[in-house]
């Protein structure tokens, strides 16, 4: 897309306009760093536009708290207090039992993911949010615990201006082929291969 332009202009009735402002769906994934990360990034972009940030996590221990969580609910309330930026909800969907020995078992940690997904499924019917992120919800999909089919006609069929980015590693072929955007984050090299940690500021 050089100079900001595309290659190919469809012949689909619509104008520049009209096709600027239809709604994607992304597709973060690959093996490499940095997935979640640009979904927040993103996060940050919509909310000085003024969307409804809807951030709905699967996988990590509600434990777990990133900086990423508390800024965009610092910049949640600043919206509540003078206007600026527009509302944000930050809201954690499964167990979290690969980040925490939480007690339950595969059926419960199923359970709670399909429960997250239904809720995420009637905001989107609600059109609740301008911009949802589903972090690392590939796994729940790779894991069986949520039909790819039903998130893939959700996600196509969703109504509105919504926009929705999707992360986490393995990505279903069926949810890379109704996606306009994927990104495969590739990793090349990686302190963790040295023997190093996760560090504050870098993982969390």
């Amino acid at each position: 897309m050089p100079q900001g332009k595309p290659l190919v202009v469809p012949d689909d009735g619509l104008t520049t306009r009209q096709r600027r402002n239809q709604p994607v769906l992304a597709v973060h994934t690959g093996d490499g760093k940095g997935k979640s990360t640009a979904a927040f990034g993103l996060a940050l972009r919509g909310w000085n536009q003024g969307w409804r940030i809807g951030v709905f996590q699967f996988v990590k221990s509600a434990k777990w708290r990133i900086g990423e969580q508390t800024v965009l609910e610092r910049l949640g309330e600043l919206h509540e207090e003078t206007g600026e930026g527009g509302p944000v909800e930050w809201h954690k969907m499964g167990s979290g039992w690969s980040w925490s020995r939480r007690q339950g078992s595969t059926e419960d940690h199923a359970a709670d993911a399909a429960e997250g997904w239904a809720e995420i499924k009637r905001r989107l019917a609600d059109e609740r949010h301008d911009l949802l992120i589903l972090d690392e919800f590939t796994y729940p999909i790779h894991w069986g615990w949520v039909d790819v089919d039903d998130v893939v006609a959700a996600l196509r069929d969703r109504p509105g201006r919504q926009h929705v980015i999707v992360t986490g590693r393995r990505a279903a072929p069926e949810l890379l082929e109704a996606a306009d955007l994927v990104t495969e984050m590739t990793k090349v090299k990686h302190p963790m291969d040295a023997g190093r940690k996760g560090q504050r500021g870098i993982e969390w």
